[in-house]
C-alpha cells in the first residue's frame, strides 16, 4: 500500500507534554496550541501544511488577549534551555533601514513566556520574518510541575507554534521539514500508524457548506458517513468565521428537489461581515448531529492519503488541538476543502490559475495563460458606541492618507488580496496582508484623518483570521466546464446542478494613489441563463473513487466565476452524496454511475434528498 503525504506533524495537548530521555539530556516539548486553557488566544490551523504545524495566534485587535495558560511535568528539575518557535509576522515588510524601535519593543505580536509567574527576559515574535525557533535563554526549573503561560503584549496577532525546553544547552532543534518532522515525531512519541476511526461507505473532507451538503445526503441514503471539518465549526466561508453570505438559487429545473438541504442549512440572512448570529453555526450543526448516520470530527485536518493503485483506500487527519491521528477508510471519497487538499495528496489532476484564450476559446480568458486567481478577503465590523474608543498607532501596517484611506465602517468581499500569489502556498502572506490593510487603515481614519472625530466613538469589533478564498486548486474531471458551455448552454446527458450566478471575475483594483500591493478588488459580470453543469465535472478524472464539490471541481478559470457561489456548491454536494448512495448500491466508482445506472442517477436527483422533518423515507 502506497502513502502519499505532505510533512506535517501538529500538536499533542500540552497538559501531555512528552520527554525525550536520550543519554545526555532530557527535552521537553509543549505544542502551543494543546495549552489546557488558551484564554483570548485562538488556534489557526491554515498553515499546517506550510509550517509544519497549528498554532496559537493572539489575535485582539490592538488590546493584548488574556494568557494561554497549561501546566507541564518536568522529569527533573534544574536549568534549562528554552526554545520558542515564531516569526515576526510583519518582518517580510519590513525595509534594511526600518528603525531600531520597529524591530523590537516596536513590533506587533510580541509576546513573554512566563514560567512559575516569571517572565523569561527574552520577548518573542520580534526576529525572523519566517518561522523557526527562536532563542530564549535558560531558565531553572524548581519543581517537577511547572506553569506555564503565554502572555500577549500587543494584541496584534502574535503567534506561537511550540516550547521546547532542553538540558542539552546545544541542541538546535530543526526547523525544516522533513527533519523537523521527524524530530517533532520522535519526541511526541506519535505511533507510526494511527487507529482506525470507524467503518465508513463515504468519507467528505471539508465542512463547508459543499461538505457539509454532501455529509447529509449521503447519510440520508443510508451511507455511513464521515465529515472530516478543520475548524470548530461548520460552514467555512459561510460561518461567523469568514462571514459571506449564500449566493445563487436553489430547486430549480432540471431538478427541482435539488436544494433541499442547502435550504434547511440556509441561516436565511444576507449580507457580508455582519455580526456572528446572522451566520447560525448553531444551525448547521445541529442539522448534522442529528443524522444518526454521519461521524462528525471536528478540529481535524487531513495530511495524508492511503492509495492502493488509483484509488484511495484511505485518509489520513490530524487532530488540530491534541495531535491524535486518524485513520478514515472508505469506498468512496469527497474532497470539499476548497484547496482541492486530497486530489493534491492523491495525485489527482489538477490546474491553478488562468488559461489562455488559445488553450479554451473563452472570451473571457486572457490572452497569455498566468498563475492569477481570484483572490481571498479578510472582512471586518466595527459598531458605534456612546463612548469614544481609542486605537493604537500601527506603524508597521500598510499606511494610509486623506487620499488612500478607505471610508468605511465595515470591510466587504472587495477588501480582497493575493490574487498575483499562490493561494496556499503564500496563504499566511496573503492573510496576513489583509491585517495590515486593515489595521493600517483604521488606525488612520481613528488617528489621523479629517474624519476622526466622526470615527471616535466607532470601535473595531470583529477583523477575519480565517482568510476566505475564492480560488485556488481546481480537479480535473471527465469534462471540463468552460465558459462557452454556459452561454451556448450546451447539452449534457448527466446535467445536474444548476448555477445561477453571472460569470463574477475579480481582479485587482487599480488606484494611482497607491503604490503599495493591491487589497481592493473590482468584479466584472457577465449575466448567464440558468445553466445545468454536468456530473463529470463532479469527479476525479483520474483518480477513480474520489468525488468534488465546491470551488474546486472541474471548471476552467472563467467558469469558475458562475459555480463558486455557496447555495451552488450545496447543490453539488447534494448530488455527490446521493451518487455515493449508487457506488455503494452497485460497488462502482463515480464514473461507472455515469456509463453504467445513469437512467436510475436521474430517477434519484428528481427525488433528491427528503428533509429531515418530511418523515418520508430517506432510502
Amino acid at each position: 500500500m502506497k502513502k502519499k503525504m505532505l510533512p506535517v506533524i501538529s500538536a499533542l495537548l500540552a497538559s501531555f507534554f512528552v520527554v525525550s530521555r536520550a543519554p545526555a539530556a532530557t527535552t521537553v516539548l509543549v505544542e502551543a496550541e494543546g495549552f489546557q486553557n488558551r484564554g483570548g488566544w485562538v488556534v489557526d490551523q491554515q498553515f499546517m501544511d506550510q509550517m509544519g504545524s497549528p498554532f496559537l495566534l493572539a489575535h485582539g485587535l490592538g488590546a493584548a488577549v488574556e494568557d494561554a495558560t497549561t501546566t507541564v511535568a518536568f522529569p527533573e528539575t534544574g536549568e534549562y534551555r528554552v526554545w520558542v518557535r515564531t516569526r515576526d509576522w510583519v518582518g517580510s515588510w519590513k525595509k534594511p533601514d526600518t528603525p531600531s524601535s520597529m524591530k523590537a519593543d516596536g513590533t506587533p505580536g510580541e509576546f513573554e513566556i512566563v514560567v512559575d509567574g516569571t517572565a523569561l527576559k527574552t520577548i518573542f515574535g520580534v526576529e525572523g520574518a519566517r518561522w523557526h525557533w527562536q532563542d530564549g535563554g535558560t531558565v531553572n526549573v524548581e519543581n517537577e510541575r511547572v506553569d506555564i503561560a503565554l502572555r500577549d503584549l500587543t494584541g496584534f496577532d502574535g503567534r506561537c507554534d511550540a516550547v521546547l525546553f532542553s538540558k542539552d544547552a546545544t541542541l538546535v532543534p530543526p526547523n525544516e521539514d522533513p527533519e523537523m518532522a521527524m524530530f517533532r515525531r520522535r519526541i511526541l512519541g506519535y505511533p507510526e500508524e494511527p487507529p482506525d476511526a470507524g467503518s465508513f461507505d463515504f468519507v467528505v473532507t471539508g465542512g463547508g457548506v459543499a461538505g457539509t451538503c454532501a455529509a447529509i445526503s449521503a447519510a440520508r441514503q443510508g451511507l455511513q458517513v464521515a465529515l472530516i471539518q478543520d475548524r470548530p465549526v461548520l460552514g467555512g466561508n459561510n460561518s461567523s468565521e469568514v462571514r459571506v453570505h449564500l449566493g445563487g438559487k436553489i430547486n430549480l429545473p432540471p431538478y427541482p428537489a435539488i436544494g433541499n438541504v442547502v435550504d434547511e442549512i440556509d441561516p436565511k440572512h444576507q449580507g457580508n461581515a455582519q455580526p456572528a448570529s446572522f451566520y447560525d453555526d448553531e444551525k448547521k450543526l445541529q442539522r448534522v448531529l442529528a443524522e444518526s448516520n454521519i461521524q462528525l470530527f471536528l478540529n481535524m485536518h487531513v495530511n495524508e492519503v492511503e492509495m492502493s493503485g488509483s484509488r484511495i483506500s484511505a485518509v489520513i487527519a490530524q487532530n488540530t488541538r491534541t495531535g491524535e491521528r486518524l485513520r478514515f477508510p472508505a469506498q468512496t471519497f469527497a474532497d470539499c476543502t476548497g484547496d482541492g487538499t486530497v486530489g493534491l495528496l492523491s495525485g489527482a489532476d489538477f490546474r491553478m490559475g488562468r488559461e489562455s484564450r488559445a488553450e479554451t476559446g473563452e472570451l473571457l480568458a486572457p490572452e497569455t495563460a498566468d498563475k492569477m486567481t481570484m483572490g481571498a478577503s479578510v472582512m471586518w465590523y466595527s459598531v458605534e458606541e456612546k463612548v469614544t474608543s481609542t486605537f493604537p498607532d500601527t506603524p508597521w501596517a500598510v499606511q494610509f492618507d486623506d487620499h488612500t484611506c478607505q471610508k468605511e465602517t465595515r470591510g466587504e468581499w472587495n477588501w480582497e488580496t493575493g490574487m498575483d500569489r499562490h493561494q496556499v502556498d503564500e496563504f499566511e502572506y496573503i492573510r496576513d496582508h489583509g491585517l495590515r490593510v486593515v489595521y493600517g487603515n483604521w488606525s488612520f481614519l481613528k488617528n489621523k484623518s479629517k474624519w476622526k472625530q466622526e470615527y471616535a466613538n466607532r470601535r473595531l469589533d470583529w477583523v477575519a483570521y480565517i482568510g476566505g478564498k475564492r480560488e485556488s486548486r481546481r480537479l480535473m474531471g471527465d469534462v471540463i466546464l468552460k465558459q462557452q458551455d454556459i452561454e451556448q448552454s450546451r447539452p449534457f446527458p448527466d446535467a445536474c446542478v444548476t448555477t445561477t450566478w453571472s460569470i463574477d471575475l475579480h481582479y485587482p483594483r487599480k488606484d494611482e494613489r497607491f503604490d503599495g500591493e493591491p487589497f481592493r478588488a473590482v468584479a466584472e459580470q457577465k449575466e448567464i441563463k440558468p445553466y445545468p453543469i454536468p456530473f463529470r465535472c463532479l469527479y476525479s478524472i483520474n483518480m477513480d473513487n474520489l468525488m468534488m464539490a465546491g470551488r474546486n471541481i472541474s471548471v476552467t478559470h472563467v467558469a469558475l466565476g458562475t459555480v463558486r457561489v455557496m447555495r451552488t456548491t450545496g447543490m453539488m454536494g447534494e448530488i455527490i452524496g446521493l451518487a455515493a448512495s449508487l457506488c455503494s448500491k452497485h460497488n462502482k466508482d463515480p464514473r461507472g454511475v455515469y456509463e453504467d445506472h445513469l437512467e436510475e442517477f436521474r430517477q434519484l436527483l428528481e427525488r433528491g434528498v427528503k428533509s429531515a422533518d418530511s418523515g418520508e423515507s430517506r432510502t
